[in-house]
């Protein structure tokens, strides 16, 4: 029996390994000793090496992997094969997180793997961390206010969230190693500022807010049917600061609020009582005629059949108005209206929704609707004084005044910007769009119209230079067949003279309680009689003076309401009738 010593089994062993890992490098097959193989086979006859190991890698110059997938094997088996390897990994494997854990602590940073607002935080220092977390605040974080299916972007500080990054950081660093190997997040330190929460609500309630919808219609083909109404909702502002207030730090780290919206139920919800009167009213084309006094201009807007059926709803009382679909066409109506870059004129939504709600109830197919404008600003030039920037825009003095409360009209300057009321201002009735009187304050002449057509012509006398007319335009505001008028030039120790007017219609203020107009023949306090024989050139107080047989046909004539025009040299003609007029000389 051959006796091999246990030295010469090792050395042996140790040449086999060396020899096997040479041929692999080399894709080279090796044989072994029957010695080694017989070592190497399991029962079931299968080598160790092909059940335990993947299909050998060809490892070239570059192939990294192979070369990597080597060595690992090979520790791996040094740590399965010699216990004091095994040992020697384990110690060196303390030793390393031993050392990651101290430097962590002694230089103060934070270990890795933890999060606050989406940022990893891991290996900064606390001021590191604070200054991430600041940027990500500013520059990147977005919340979305949730309602429903609908959602809105803001930055957390429009909502008046408030981050104090230092103590979020510090609360990440207390986490300690919790963050291994999962990750860990932290929860932000925030604050609310209430009253910047509670604005940036209010003013996203017209968005967020939607309205009940009442029954209403559609066409399907030739055929109207019904729909059913259905709720609406509107944001509970004081409920959703609350819920941020609370919740103010989980908003910050999920990135979302859930906004409170308390629901709205509609008024009707069966639209079938009112589908009969909905059908002929909808089947016939519906238009709005909008008209503007100052221009004498009328401008139409005529509707297709669905958007029109689009504005009806059916209320408790009968079919009414869908003011929200409504609102929408109106603004697009009102852009049109502004070519020019001021966007003055418009249609005011309350009067004109009204307006045409009431055109709806009555079954009417058109609609009168008023044209108004906005109040604008002027900027000073050389020369101009309170009383020119009056008479060359149009506006009485006294209009001016009150629209700039503590102004010296005595120190404009150039480049300085006043205020101008609207131009609504001077026509404060409802117009009369059929009559239109209008006065030339240059040639002493006066026309009226009626349907475009010329009514009435004949010469006047205006205000002195003292005491002028102001051009601009007008409506007549009230009758008096005799009314009193004075001025200070006629006070004196026993008080102040008066004089009687014939046949007086108001057209504006002068001061608060005098009011200049037209009238006929005028009694002076002596008891002199003014037959109005001295038409033709300026002469009165301020007021439009006809012969008295003129003025009583005028006074008759013009009902409350009815549009007056006084132009000038220096107020343009505003209406394509006096525009024609001055075209033809202006003259009586």
């Amino acid at each position: 029996m051959d006796i091999e010593h246990p030295h010469i089994r090792r050395r042996r062993s140790v040449r086999e390994r060396v020899t096997s890992r040479r041929a692999r490098r080399t894709n080279l097959p090796f044989a072994t000793t029957a010695r080694t193989a017989e070592a190497s086979v399991l029962i079931t006859g299968t080598p160790r090496w092909a059940r335990q190991r993947r299909p050998e890698v060809p490892v070239t110059a570059n192939n990294w992997r192979a070369r990597a997938e080597l060595w690992i094997r090979d520790a791996w088996w040094y740590a399965l094969h010699r216990p004091y390897v095994a040992r020697a990994i384990g110690i060196g494997l303390v030793a390393l997180f031993a050392l990651f854990v101290v430097s962590h602590l002694v230089t103060g940073r934070l270990f890795p793997n933890v999060w606050a607002l989406g940022t990893h935080l891991g290996d900064l220092t606390v001021e590191e961390a604070a200054a991430k977390l600041e940027q990500t605040w500013r520059t990147s974080l977005r919340l979305q206010l949730t309602a429903g299916e609908r959602s809105w972007s803001v930055k957390p500080d429009e909502l008046g969230l408030i981050l104090d990054s230092h103590k979020t950081a510090e609360r990440a660093r207390a986490v300690g190693m919790a963050g291994l190997p999962f990750g860990y997040s932290v929860e932000p330190v925030v604050d609310v500022d209430l009253f910047v929460a509670q604005n940036y609500l209010l003013n996203l309630t017209e968005e967020a807010n939607y309205a009940a919808y009442n029954a209403g219609y559609r066409w399907e083909g030739d055929r109207l049917v019904g729909v059913e109404g259905r709720p609406g909702a509107v944001l509970d502002v004081g409920s959703t600061v609350e819920r941020l207030r609370e919740n103010a730090a989980a908003v910050a780290a999920t990135g979302t609020l859930e906004l409170v919206m308390n629901p709205l139920q509609p008024e009707v919800i069966d639209p079938e009582p009112y589908l009969e009167q909905a059908a002929a009213l909808a089947s016939q084309q519906f238009t709005l005629i909008g008209y503007d006094p100052m221009r004498d201009e009328r401008i139409t807007w005529a509707t297709d059949r669905d958007t029109f059926t689009s504005w009806l709803e059916a209320k408790t009382d009968g079919l009414g108005l869908r003011e929200d679909v409504f609102h929408d066409f109106l603004q697009a109506q009102n852009a049109t209206l502004n070519p020019e870059p001021d966007g003055v004129r418009y249609l005011e939504p309350t009067e004109t929704m009204g307006n045409v709600e009431e055109a709806i109830r009555e079954g009417k197919t058109s609609v009168n609707l008023r044209i108004r404008y906005r109040p604008t600003r002027y900027e000073v030039v050389s020369g101009d004084t309170g009383y020119r920037i009056a008479r060359r825009l149009g506006v009485p003095f006294y209009a001016l005044t009150n629209a700039n409360p503590g102004l010296d009209w005595d120190r404009l300057t150039p480049g300085m910007t006043i205020n101008l009321p609207s131009r609504d201002i001077t026509l404060p009735l409802e117009p009369v769009a059929e009559k239109r009187i209008i006065v030339n304050l240059d040639t002493q002449s006066l026309v009226a119209y009626e349907n475009g057509r010329e009514v009435f012509r004949w010469l006047i006398s205006s205000g002195t230079s003292s005491f002028p007319t102001y051009p601009g335009v007008y409506q007549i505001l009230s009758h008096s067949e005799k009314a009193l008028g004075s001025t200070f030039e006629l006070c004196g120790q026993s008080g102040c003279g008066q004089w009687e007017m014939y046949w007086f219609m108001g057209i504006y203020e002068v001061v608060p309680g005098l009011m200049n107009g037209f009238h006929g023949a005028v009694r002076l306090p002596n008891g002199a009689y003014l037959g109005g024989g001295n038409v033709g050139y300026p002469y009165t107080y301020g007021c439009v003076m006809s012969e008295n047989s003129n003025a009583e046909k005028l006074y008759h004539w013009a009902e409350a309401g009815t549009i007056v025009e006084i132009i000038s040299s220096e107020y343009a003609p505003q209406s394509e009738l006096a525009r024609a007029w001055l075209a033809q000389g202006g003259r009586a």
